[in-house]
């Protein structure tokens, strides 16, 4: 056998087999295969990307800088703001790039990050470029650095209720391969819905390393064939002071188009799955990883867990919650336990989501409390695998 050639430089080099990346290097890696894919469609496109450091991204403008000439190569430009906000607002610009005639690139996508404070100060930018919408090549992924332990913050951070206040669709990948895959659904969601993409990162999955796969089809983004699109399309429009039209294809359109691009691109996954259904687990992200450590400390493999019955759904979407997917999943089970870090995203769209099913088919909820009403899973503090047990 002969050995194979191996340089530091295949994190961002090599398109096809495995790379050794941290989750730094895989948000570095994100835009340059957005990149190839776009050439590979016939789109020549260019890439932006700007923010403000904080752990866990503190390191995120290092790994940038010392990919320049990767990054050159690939038409991607990194400039970092002088704070978030400024910072959002450019990356919102570059979504107009083409609404005046005179670009040349065919689009733009952006990347935009920081950590949780610089998510709080930027909810204006945030709220005008996400009603103002994403170009129909372009797109935007914002990545939300969130420090669930207050390790290097005043404040333990949880961004999801400032991307929903700004009606910004929440992404949570579960470790340095989903880097990759989620944030190339996120951008594809993003062009189809003309919507921002919020992108939680944590310190537990952006300092973590891994061999992934880099393969240039591994993921296959689908365009929904069951969404009727309003007149004149969902992304980036010029309009002076019809705001109540933004404001209305926000409501009516965009969010139901992130929907039905989740749903057609399953993108939510039931994970462990029986014959047997008694128990039903829903979780995403590290507590998702935080299930799957519990039960094999618990000794439950995916073979026992299917013969007493329990199963396991994992979410990539906490919000808004594909319900489509959860009623199939949760009809028929006697219990459906949320696991969640931090203050509950998906309970209480699971509430409402399986109000409707008849009282037989109905699971009972528990999350944050039990059935009686006791507290449960905190909403302080960090959930480990050994509580979840």
């Amino acid at each position: 056998m002969q050995p194979a050639k191996l340089s530091l430089d295949d994190k961002y080099t090599a398109e096809s087999g495995r790379v050794f990346l941290t989750g730094s290097q895989a948000l570095v890696r994100l835009p340059m295969v957005q990149r190839r894919r776009d050439l590979a469609a016939g789109l020549n496109t260019a890439g932006f990307i700007s923010g403000y450091r904080g752990s866990p991204l503190g390191g995120y403008d290092q790994q940038l800088w010392s990919a320049k000439r990767f990054l050159d190569e690939h038409h991607i430009r990194f400039q970092p703001g002088v704070n978030e906000d400024l910072a959002a607002t450019a990356v919102w610009g570059t979504q107009q790039a083409g609404a005046f005639g005179d670009a040349r690139y065919d689009g733009v996508f952006g990347i935009w990050y920081g950590k949780g404070p610089g998510v709080d100060r930027s909810g204006d930018a945030f709220k005008h470029a996400n009603n103002a919408g994403t170009a129909k090549h372009g797109g935007v992924l914002a990545l939300a650095g969130d420090d669930h332990m207050a390790k290097s913050s005043t404040t333990a951070h949880q961004s999801e209720y400032a991307f929903i206040d700004a009606m910004i669709p929440v992404i949570v990948p579960a470790g340095v391969q989903e880097f990759l895959d989620f944030g190339l659904h996120g951008w594809a969601m993003s062009r189809f819905a003309g919507l921002w993409v919020g992108f939680k990162c944590i310190g537990e999955t952006v300092d973590s390393a891994a061999t992934v796969l880099v393969d240039p089809d591994r993921v296959n983004t689908l365009v929904p064939a069951d969404f009727e699109m309003p007149q004149g399309g969902l992304n980036t429009r010029i309009i002076v002071a019809e705001f109540l039209l933004l404001e209305e294809l926000l409501h009516r359109y965009k969010i139901p188009a992130a929907l039905a691009y989740a749903r057609t691109n399953r993108l939510d996954r039931v994970a462990i799955g029986g014959p047997r259904r008694r128990i039903g687990i829903v979780a995403a992200g590290k507590s998702y990883l935080d299930v799957r450590q519990a039960l094999d400390d618990l000794g439950l493999d995916e073979r026992t867990a299917q013969e007493i019955g329990l199963s396991v759904y994992k979410v990539a979407m906490t919000w808004p919650l594909e319900n489509e997917g959860l009623r199939a999943f949760a009809e028929g089970l006697d219990l459906l336990m949320m696991v969640e870090e931090k203050r509950s995203i998906m309970e209480w769209q699971a509430k409402e989501a399986l109000y409707t099913l008849p009282a037989d088919r109905r699971p009972l909820i528990v999350g944050k409390t039990d059935e009686r009403g006791a507290p449960l899973f905190p909403s302080n503090g960090e959930l480990s695998p050994g509580q979840i047990a």
